[in-house]
């Protein structure tokens, strides 16, 4: 699976980023080639899904066996590398921290993201919840269904919302950050929760940038507890991947998945899979990644053969990461979606 948190690794925007040379990448399907001496629960040709800490792009990955999973009979491998990322940490926040009930409202950002989507259908399984999404324009056609209410990320979402819903929302979903956390604070409605899950605004250009590391940390709204406690509002944050692999919270994620996977087979939630990429086209697929262009997940396939570009395809950095609308129809292949543009 090919996720953001990916570009920021790559870019050093990370916390102790790790030395080089590394294969990046932290989740991925296949078939079970060793087992350990002591793995109980496992047979060699088991198809699985797996949380790897590092080293996930790669023909064969090893990781403990807690975070293993089998994957259901029918779904398939690409379903399966797109699946624990994104609805678990969907998951977590919304029903862990968030504590999500019949007749709440949440507002995600980035609903045509995996994660965005994954919690557009756990909302579904919920009577009666409203979910007001943020995407780009040229997304809102594929996506409309999945929300209730979505907005031009562009646009003022702030009093759209409002407008709604005068009272603003039980949860607010930001994998933002920047000037998004003041305004995600405003929106909350008295016991709400604002939970920080990233910080994609931080990744503008190719490489990191100073200026705008310094920029997006600057409009952070400084929060004052004593208006937390006066507003009785809630803000946190969630880090699976700290919660995986700095505190050992291994068994508590084996619970969701376990949770997940009844949904998966009553047939309640199934990943999105954006695109399907090979290895060599792994520039390309980040690049699709950094412009905002994907529905749903980016999966790096081993058994893929590149596909030839063609001459009107572009892999140039969009300006500073912004989205661009002549993306619209890209997501009419699944196989393969280079730049056309």
């Amino acid at each position: 699976g090919l996720n953001f948190i990916d570009l920021m690794v790559r870019q050093g925007n990370i916390d102790n980023p790790p030395k080089t040379p590394l294969v990046p990448g932290f989740e991925c399907s296949g078939i079970v080639e060793a087992l350990g001496d002591s793995v109980k629960g496992f047979e060699i040709g088991d198809r699985v899904m797996a949380f790897v800490n590092y080293n996930a792009w790669a023909e064969v990955v090893c990781t403990p066996v807690e975070f293993v999973y089998k994957i259901p009979d029918d779904m398939t491998f690409s379903e399966a590398a797109a699946f624990p990322m994104n609805f678990v940490t969907a998951y977590m926040m919304l029903f862990e921290v968030a504590n999500l009930r019949e007749g709440m409202s949440v507002l995600v950002h980035s609903a045509g993201g995996g994660v965005g989507q994954a919690v557009a259908q756990l909302c579904s399984t919920i009577p009666n919840v409203t979910v007001f999404g943020t995407a780009s324009s040229f997304k809102h056609e594929a996506i409309k269904n999945s929300v209730t209410h979505l907005f031009d990320r562009n646009a003022d979402y702030v009093q759209e919302v409002k407008r709604i819903s005068a009272d603003g929302v039980d949860i607010v979903l930001d994998c933002l950050c920047g000037e998004n956390t003041g305004k995600g604070l405003s929106l909350l409605k008295p016991l709400g929760t604002y939970i920080l899950y990233g910080s994609s605004n931080m990744v503008t250009g190719e490489t990191k940038s100073f200026f705008s590391f310094a920029k997006s940390w600057w409009q952070v709204e400084k929060v004052n507890p004593i208006k937390l406690y006066e507003e009785n509002k809630v803000i946190a944050g969630f880090s699976l991947l700290n919660l995986l692999f700095k505190q050992n919270r291994g068994g508590l994620i084996k619970g969701v998945m376990d949770k997940l996977l009844n949904l998966y087979n009553s047939k309640k939630i199934k990943p999105v899979v954006d695109s399907l990429w090979a290895l060599e086209e792994v520039k390309e697929a980040m690049q699709r990644i950094h412009d905002r262009g994907n529905i749903g997940k980016l999966i790096l396939d081993v058994e893929k053969a590149p596909t030839p570009l063609m001459a009107n395809d572009s892999t140039e950095t969009s300006e500073a990461g912004e989205e661009e609308e002549d993306h619209e129809g890209d997501n009419e292949n699944k196989e393969r979606m280079p730049f056309i543009q």
